[in-house]
């Protein structure tokens, strides 16, 4: 049974389960930003994504220390995180390495979550260590989900909300397969024509989930016409997905990742994969990413 802790600074507040290390509320000025697991829709709030973003073909791949299986997102949203640090406004939770972890990823590590508030944002660090003695594949993502509408903001629809950009961009989605979880990156949507702003609908998500590449400035807003919502910055990631869904949600995932899904053009090696990290004994990678209610 995982235990809910709470950091708050000046207006802001946020509860972190150490089951998974997820995130799972996000308040300003005491209203909800952050989804609440509603099962009829989707019972997560905001999973950790370690090793790996999204599928792997089959469920498995190999790799330089063996076969690797686990289901989608990887292996971190399903254990139980160590608290290494907690403080009034931040928080460190740690899942390292074992029997368990090792029979599905063959690869010593240390995550450490960190969760800080500061400047009315929330920081999500990533913190990996190799603790093992040959190079450590991964990648890591964020997936935290928001209430759409924001709190604090009747009259508001779904439809009302649009995501801005930090400047008019063209752009076209891949297609993912509803079936498989794969990504097919010579199949593509148009989402964007040298605009800065792509309107939402429900029906936008019908195709599954958005993958943007290349973010111009790497940040996004999710906001209504009341100019209430949510900010991502995420400098040092090279994806975000965007998700809803299909069953019209009242909620929208804003999820930088370091990677992706297998692709439809790769092959079965897990060191080939889109974005991988590829960690050397005894080194450590940061990455981080801030969510910022409007």
């Amino acid at each position: 049974m995982g235990r809910l802790i709470t950091i708050a600074n000046d207006n802001l507040e946020a509860t972190v389960d150490t089951d998974g290390a997820q995130l799972m509320s996000l308040k300003l000025d005491g209203k909800e930003y952050l989804w609440q697991r509603d099962p009829q829709w989707w019972p997560r709030c905001a999973p950790v994504l370690f090793p790996i973003v999204g599928n792997i073909r089959d469920d498995r791949a190999d790799s330089a220390q063996g076969e690797i299986r686990f289901g989608r997102h990887g292996l971190a949203r399903n254990y139980t995180f160590e608290v290494t640090e907690e403080l009034e406004s931040s928080l460190t939770l740690t899942l390292t390495s074992n029997d368990d972890t090792r029979a599905q990823f063959p690869y010593d590590f240390k995550l450490d979550m960190t969760y800080a508030l500061a400047d009315g944002a929330l920081e999500q660090r990533f913190t990996v260590t190799n603790t093992g003695d040959v190079t450590l594949p991964f990648v890591v993502g964020g997936h935290p989900a928001f209430n759409v509408p924001a709190p604090g903001t009747e009259g508001e629809d779904f439809g009302d909300y649009v995501l801005k950009f930090a400047e008019p961009w063209t752009y076209a989605s891949p297609t993912i397969s509803t079936k498989t979880g794969l990504i097919d990156y010579q199949t593509r949507f148009t989402l964007l024509e040298d605009s800065d702003t792509l309107e939402l609908s429900h029906r936008l998500f019908d195709v599954d989930t958005l993958i943007f590449e290349d973010v111009p400035g790497r940040t996004v807003s999710m906001v209504g016409p009341s100019g209430h919502g949510m900010r991502v910055d995420f400098e040092g990631f090279d994806y975000l997905g965007v998700w809803s869904a299909a069953n019209d949600a009242p909620f929208v995932a804003l999820e930088p990742w370091r990677g992706t899904a297998t692709g439809t053009d790769e092959d079965d090696v897990f060191e080939h994969k889109r974005g991988m990290d590829l960690l050397e004994p005894e080194a450590t990678a940061e990455y981080a990413f801030f969510m910022r209610p409007l």
